[in-house]
C-alpha cells in the first residue's frame, strides 16, 4: 500500500479565513463541550438482562478467578503423565467419571484414568486430558498410543481473569461482548448512568407533521422524526416534543418548561439572526449561558450550545441536512458527554476523492459521502454530490459519513486526500 503524507491543515481548517474570527472552529466547539459538559450525577443499578446499550458509571471487577478451577477443555480422559513410564503404548484403568458440575470424589490413582467431560474439574493427581478420539477403550481400560504433555487440554484457574481484576472501566457503553465479560466476572448487576431525559422543540410556522395535509407554503417536519431516531440509538428517554411558539415570550415559556424536566433540550431552527429567529433571545431572557453560538462550518453555521442551570441546550439549524450534520458533530458529543462515555465517538480516517471538487472557500465544509471501494493503491475512495444543499436529505440513505474540506480549499483534484468521519451509530 502506498503511504501518503497526512493532510497538513490543522483540524479541519475552519479558522482559515480572517473574516470568520467571530466564529469558532469545529475543534474549539468540541473542546468547549468536553470542558463544560459533565456526566449527569445520577446512577442506577441494573441487571445484565437490562444493561445492553447502557453506559457504566462504576468499573466492573472480577469477583473471582475465571475459570474458578482447573477444568477440562474437551471430552476425554484425565491422566497423570508421570505414570506413563517407558516408550508406550500404555494401558490405564478407568476409574472415576467426572461430568461438568461435579467434583471428583477421589484422587487419581497410579496407572489410572478418569473419564472427564468439557468443563469438569480436573481430579487431584491428573495433569493432562487426552481427547477421546486419541484413545482406544476396551471395557474398563484405555490404551494410549502417544504420550501427552503436562497441561494438555486443561484450562487453568485464573487464566482468563484474576480475582479483583478490572474487566471494564466506567464510561464503557455495554455491548454483547461486554455483557459476556461482565457475566464471566460474576457481575450480575452493574451500575450505569441513567437514561438521559431529552426534550425536543422544533420551530417554524411552516412545519407540519410528515404526511399531514399541508398548504402551498408549508413543509413536512423532517427534524422531529430524524432526531427522535438518532436519539433512540442512545436509549434516551424522550420526555416531550413540541412545536415552537412564534414569539420570544412564548418560546421562553416553552424552553423553561422543557428545561425543568430534562437533562438536554434540543431545538431546531430559530437560531440565526433574522427577524423571525426567536430561540436565542428567548434563551437569553431565561438567563441561559451560551457556551458557543456560530461555528465556521458549512452547512450548519448557526449551531449553538448553552446551559440553563443544570440543563444543556443544543440549538440546531432548521434546514434538515444542516441539522443532521451538526447533530453528527456536536449532538453526539453532547449526549456522550452527559453519559460519561470515554471511548472515541468518531475515528476520522483518510480517504481519496473519486472526482474533483470545486467549491467556494471560507468555511470548513462537511459533505456527505459514500464509500466506493479502493483504488489501485489500496486507498479507500469516496463519492459525493458536487454541491450540498442544506434542505436536501434525499441522498442521505446512500451516504456513509462526512468528508472534511478545509476552509481554504477551493479546488481539489480527483484522488485528493481528505478526512472522512463515518456517521455515528451507537
Amino acid at each position: 500500500m502506498t503511504i501518503h503524507q497526512k493532510v497538513a491543515s490543522p483540524g479541519c481548517g475552519c479558522d482559515g479565513q480572517d473574516m470568520l474570527k467571530p466564529l469558532i472552529s469545529i475543534d474549539a466547539g468540541l473542546a468547549r463541550i468536553s470542558d463544560r459538559v459533565a456526566p449527569v450525577g445520577r446512577t442506577e443499578a441494573v441487571s445484565l438482562s437490562g444493561a445492553l446499550g447502557r453506559v457504566l458509571a462504576h468499573p466492573v471487577r472480577s469477583r473471582s478467578m475465571a475459570p474458578a478451577f482447573d477444568n477440562a477443555a474437551m471430552d476425554g480422559y484425565a491422566v497423570a503423565t508421570s505414570a506413563l513410564t517407558g516408550a508406550g503404548p500404555w494401558t490405564l484403568t478407568v476409574g472415576a467419571r467426572v461430568p461438568a458440575g461435579r467434583q471428583a470424589t477421589e484422587p487419581l490413582g497410579h496407572a489410572a484414568a478418569a473419564r472427564i467431560f468439557t468443563g469438569a474439574p480436573i481430579p487431584e493427581g491428573a495433569d493432562a486430558v487426552v481427547m477421546q478420539e486419541e484413545v482406544t477403550r476396551i471395557g474398563g481400560v484405555i490404551h494410549l498410543r502417544g504420550r501427552p504433555v503436562s497441561g494438555l487440554n486443561i484450562r487453568r484457574a485464573g487464566s482468563d481473569m484474576a480475582q479483583g481484576e478490572t474487566i471494564l472501566d466506567r464510561g464503557r457503553r455495554l455491548g454483547p461482548r461486554d455483557i459476556a465479560a461482565c457475566a464471566a466476572a460474576g457481575a450480575g448487576v452493574v451500575r450505569v448512568r441513567p437514561r438521559l431525559r431529552v426534550t425536543l422543540l422544533v420551530t417554524g410556522d411552516e412545519v407540519r407533521k410528515a404526511g399531514a395535509v399541508r398548504h402551498a407554503a408549508q413543509i413536512w417536519d423532517v427534524n422531529t422524526p430524524m432526531l427522535m431516531a438518532a436519539l433512540g440509538g442512545f436509549g434516551v428517554e424522550i420526555v416531550a416534543t413540541a412545536h415552537g411558539a412564534d414569539t420570544p415570550a412564548g418560546l421562553a415559556r416553552q424552553l423553561n418548561a422543557m428545561a425543568a424536566q430534562a437533562d438536554l433540550v434540543i431545538t431546531t431552527g430559530g437560531i440565526s439572526v433574522g427577524e423571525e429567529d426567536h430561540v436565542k433571545p428567548a434563551f437569553a431572557e431565561l438567563g441561559g449561558e451560551i457556551l458557543f453560538s456560530g461555528v465556521a462550518i458549512k452547512p450548519g453555521k448557526p449551531v449553538s450550545v448553552g446551559r440553563l442551570e443544570s440543563t444543556v441546550w443544543l440549538g440546531l439549524p432548521g434546514n434538515p441536512l444542516s441539522a443532521f450534520v451538526t447533530w453528527q458533530v456536536f449532538g453526539v458529543a453532547l449526549v456522550r458527554g452527559l453519559l460519561g462515555e470515554t471511548a472515541p465517538a468518531h475515528v476520522r480516517r483518510h480517504v481519496v476523492t473519486a472526482d474533483p471538487i470545486h467549491r467556494k472557500p471560507g468555511r470548513c465544509e462537511l459533505r456527505p459521502a459514500a464509500l466506493a471501494g479502493f483504488d489501485a493503491h489500496g486507498r479507500e475512495v469516496v463519492r459525493f454530490e458536487q454541491a450540498i444543499h442544506s434542505g436536501r436529505v434525499g441522498s442521505l440513505p446512500q451516504m456513509d459519513g462526512l468528508i472534511f474540506l478545509a476552509a481554504d480549499a477551493e479546488s481539489l483534484p480527483s484522488g485528493a486526500l481528505v478526512e472522512f468521519q463515518p456517521f455515528y451509530q451507537p
